[in-house]
């Protein structure tokens, strides 16, 4: 039997989070309207508005005192309210969602690019600059199960199978915890959080425009679209 995860504080002040550039922002969530009252709002919206309930996501999923508002929120949210099982990843298995983030910016892009390029390939995509992403930093203030150095808990880390990490962040998630934090699979040294409700990160602001390079079999090149700078991944 597992012993029973630690809890730490973590204390990030500019956490970095990619997304994609095409990642759907909903200005309901901007809005300083009480969230306690978004579906009432939706419900308005969507009568003149047929796409509201999509662009919204699954507002159900999010308990009303649990939702943020405000600028920022709606990069928080997103990941909450647009679940899918085709979406799943490593501490969500589509039928709740989770925020990810990352200490640094190189994190961050080693985790991004990874997925990315396992998706390209999926697609059979012609190789070129085809992701325009964009970074998000934010501050992490809070206490995560910590999944650092826990030999006994090395498969919730397995670089391909999410079997095991998803059953942990299912019990955990449903005994209250906030998420988890933990080393990267994808960077030596790196380490990430992943948080199972919107207020238990802080908002975010916009930082870089990224643009990512496909070789045909990998994710090889990021480059800063603002300053220009490339930077190519070993």
């Amino acid at each position: 039997m597992r012993k029973a995860l630690p809890v730490s504080r973590i204390e990030w002040p500019d956490a970095r989070r990619i997304i994609s550039s095409r990642y759907p922002p909903v200005d309901l969530f901007e809005d300083i309207a009480d969230p306690r009252d978004w579906e009432l709002l939706a419900a308005a919206e969507a009568r003149t508005n047929p796409r509201v309930n999509e662009s919204l996501g699954r507002l159900d999923l999010v308990p009303p005192d649990r939702r943020i508002s405000g600028a920022g929120a709606s990069y928080v949210m997103a990941p909450f309210v647009h679940v899918s099982p085709e979406w799943a990843g490593r501490f969500h298995d589509g039928t709740f969602g989770t925020y990810y983030a990352a200490k640094t910016f190189e994190t961050a892009v080693a985790e991004t690019a990874f997925h990315k390029g396992v998706f390209f390939r999926s697609t059979d995509e012609a190789p070129g600059w085809i992701a325009q992403m964009r970074e998000m930093v934010g501050a992490i203030d809070n206490e995560f199960h910590d999944l650092r150095g826990k030999k006994a808990f090395a498969d919730c880390l397995h670089p391909d199978s999410y079997v095991a990490s998803q059953e942990l962040a299912r019990s955990l998630r449903a005994a209250g915890s906030s998420g988890l934090v933990y080393p990267s699979v994808r960077d030596a040294g790196g380490e990430c959080v992943g948080a199972f409700w919107p207020d238990v990160v802080g908002l975010p602001v916009q930082g870089r425009h990224l643009g990512y390079h496909f070789d045909g079999k990998r994710v090889d090149l990021v480059r800063d679209e603002g300053s220009g700078d490339v930077w190519r991944l070993v």
